[in-house]
């Protein structure tokens, strides 16, 4: 008997078993996503380049004539005028120097006198009427140059602009001569200042072809516009123009050199200083924008991902140009204005994959 009830027991739980049916599996939830249609716009093109910015003017200060530092007549790193005294070399030779030679100036002009008077009386001959006549100037030509090297004794600003500092102290010997002159110091001009920059290859051909069809000019005939901004800026505030492009490409680095002029009349912009420049491309260019965080990484392949007619992903390999803002971004191809792209759930865009679309309008989301 009890092995007929634990037969009977295990028979119904086997029956049981097998009268249940299996669960359905519950399926999973369509995944939503954003998407958009690429904001179409007309807008200025710049192309952007790294350089830094020099002097106009840059003159190193050297002396002119031998001897010993007298004065120092400025403080390192003040501003000078053209025409200031920035050192004075011992001036006690040369007063010296110029009153011996303005001396001989003065006997030399009498005895010219007295040979003219004697050669009307027939007196001396001719020649000895030259000598003394080449003796004279001889001695005015020794008196200009002590005064010249008089005056060199001042060592002077040739330029407005910003001094360096004393490199040479008072009371040291310097020296005048031209192979061998002692550097004092150095002047550089403030305002206005350059800003230089190499450009690729390729990018100066752009800018042919488009002076060749027409479409900008070529920044060696027209100041084109830049906008220049500083390391520590978000924004291209410092505005200038044009003034130089190079005549040849340096075949070492594959570049030309460019150069830009702006104003700095409060002289916060140094000599030296790093910045990024703005050039402008082309003006009223119809383009079309996305949000850069849109757009996706396939080795060096970007890409953005689309919604088809079945709300399928589909992958779109695009190319890209310049960040208008911060946010959004140029397409130069791979999309057209009627496109849908994904803005938000990347993560859930896979290609092939079917969504949910839910469309929203980027244009009052990002300012451009």
């Amino acid at each position: 008997m009890r092995l007929s009830f634990a037969t009977l027991i295990f028979s119904l739980t086997l029956l049981s078993a097998c009268s249940e049916q299996p669960s359905a599996p519950q399926s999973q939830p369509i995944p939503e996503v954003d998407v958009a249609q690429p904001i179409k716009t007309v807008i200025d093109q710049w192309d952007e380049y790294t350089g830094r910015f020099r002097a106009v003017k840059e003159v190193e200060i050297v002396a002119r004539v031998s001897g010993y530092l007298d004065k120092v007549n400025f403080k390192d790193g003040q501003a000078v005028n053209k025409g200031d005294v920035l050192f004075v070399i011992d001036q006690r030779p040369f007063e010296i120097a110029l009153k011996s030679a303005k001396s001989r100036v003065s006997l030399a002009k009498k005895e010219l006198e007295r040979g003219l008077d004697l050669r009307k009386k027939n007196s001396i001959s001719q020649e000895e009427v030259d000598q003394r006549l080449s003796e004279f100037e001889m001695a005015e030509a020794a008196y200009d140059n002590a005064k010249l090297e008089m005056e060199f004794t001042e060592v002077k600003s040739p330029i407005d602009g910003i001094v360096s500092r004393d490199f040479v102290n008072a009371g040291n010997l310097v020296n005048g001569t031209a192979t061998n002159a002692t550097l004092l110091t150095t002047v550089v001009s403030i305002s206005p200042i350059h800003f230089y920059f190499d450009a690729g290859e390729r990018d100066f051909l752009k800018y042919l072809r488009l002076d060749q069809n027409n479409q900008r000019e070529s920044s060696r005939d027209v100041p084109n516009p830049v906008k220049i901004k500083l390391q520590d800026e978000d924004t291209y505030t410092h505005e200038g123009v044009m003034d130089f492009v190079d005549n040849k490409m340096d075949q070492s680095t594959g570049t030309i050199q460019g150069r830009a002029i702006l104003k700095n009349e409060d002289g916060f912009i140094v000599p030296g200083i790093f910045g990024r420049i703005r050039l402008l491309n082309r003006e009223n260019v119809t383009v079309l924008l996305i949000p850069d965080k849109s757009i996706g990484t396939d080795q060096s392949r970007k890409y953005v991902n689309l919604i088809n007619q079945d709300n399928q992903i589909e992958r779109r390999f695009v190319t890209l140009g310049e960040l208008h803002t911060r946010e959004l971004r140029i397409i130069e191809q791979g999309l057209e204005e009627g496109d849908k792209i994904v803005v938000n759930g990347m993560m859930r865009a896979r290609p092939g994959a079917t969504v949910s679309p839910v469309e929203v309008n980027i244009s009052e989301t990002y300012s451009h």
